[in-house]
């Protein structure tokens, strides 16, 4: 996402520098406009108001027609176009928090409420006869200087939408995303919250999520365990098989797995023992409680079976004539 808004600004560039002379000539003169207009209406408003200090009736029903009336109103069309703009927030945020994502929807309710006043504040401009040209060339003005000096912002706020739009994960969920692993705290439109086991705060940019390998352990319903044994050469399979069969029934037992379809798989032969597999399955919340649980119960179940666990071990044997220290002085 990032690269795409490079490559765009880089294609852009010229062409709004092209555009710029121009778009600085009409943003001038509507500025001039809107000035010339604003400075009339202060001076005829001033005029009148000097009258109407002096007691002249005329112009004081001239400035409570021209002035007073109109402000009234404005005031009341302010108020009246907030209470709309806000309920037409809520309404469409409300509709997408449900549809969509929370915090998704927030964020429209807000955007749509001062869009809306926005709207209102030009139109108001527009009744006082003040031009609101130069407004809008400012507003572009500031929107390709905003885009082009905010490309990486804008590449995490596009990631943050299309990762509440598609929802490769949520709240609560444990994630490995970006070189980083942890539990879901939160998912904001540009950055992604996480809590690591070890209690570390993670702040992730949504670029670098959208646009990286993202591995979710809790979007599945179950999860399997894996408990890597050893064993000694010298034992007999049949029997190993057996301890370690009974150290996953016992585990099931406590009732840490989700299901019966557990399995002890000889895994391969190794350098110093015959290495076996503990598969269980359980809940992904209880994924830890259920290793620990397995590998005491294959700990305990071989040693009551008598068969040993062999730690790593070499064997070096010298081959040659051995000098002592008095030969070799």
């Amino acid at each position: 996402m990032v690269c795409l808004a490079k490559k765009l600004s880089f294609v852009l560039t010229p062409t709004i520098a092209s555009c710029l002379p121009g778009l600085a000539m009409a943003e001038e003169k509507a500025v001039e406009a809107s000035e010339a207009g604003l400075d009339e209406i202060i001076i005829k408003g001033t005029d009148t108001f000097k009258l109407a200090l002096q007691g002249d009736g005329a112009a004081q029903l001239a400035l409570l027609r021209d002035l007073a009336a109109p402000a009234l109103a404005v005031c009341a069309a302010v108020v009246i176009s907030y209470t709309i703009a806000s309920a037409i927030g809520r309404v469409t945020g409300k509709i997408v928090s449900e549809k969509v994502d929370l915090t998704l929807g927030k964020f429209l309710a807000k955007a749509v409420r001062n869009g809306l006043m926005i709207l209102v504040a030009m139109m108001v401009l527009q009744y006082f006869e003040i031009n609101v040209t130069g407004f809008a060339a400012v507003l572009a003005a500031v929107g390709f200087a905003v885009g082009m000096a905010l490309q990486g912002t804008l590449g995490n706020f596009a990631a943050g939408v299309m990762l509440l739009m598609f929802r490769p994960f949520k709240v609560d969920d444990y994630i490995v995303v970006a070189g980083t692993e942890g539990t879901v705290e939160e998912i904001d439109l540009f950055t992604t919250r996480l809590n690591a086991l070890d209690n570390r705060h993670l702040i992730i940019p949504n670029g670098e999520i959208f646009g990286s390998l993202l591995e979710n352990y809790s979007r599945n319903e179950n999860r399997r365990v894996d408990v890597n044994v050893g064993a000694a050469y010298d034992a007999d399979l049949n029997e190993t098989r057996t301890a370690l069969e009974s150290a996953v029934r016992s585990v099931q037992m406590m009732g840490l797995a989700s299901h019966d379809n557990a399995q002890v798989y000889l895994k391969d032969l190794g350098d110093s023992s015959v290495n076996w597999q503990l598969r269980a399955w359980c809940k992904p919340q209880d994924y830890w409680d259920v290793r620990e649980q397995l590998t005491v119960a294959a700990k305990e179940s071989l040693d009551a079976a008598g068969i040993s666990i062999p730690f790593p071990q070499m064997d070096v044997n010298v081959v040659g004539k051995v000098f002592t220290r008095t030969q070799a002085a």
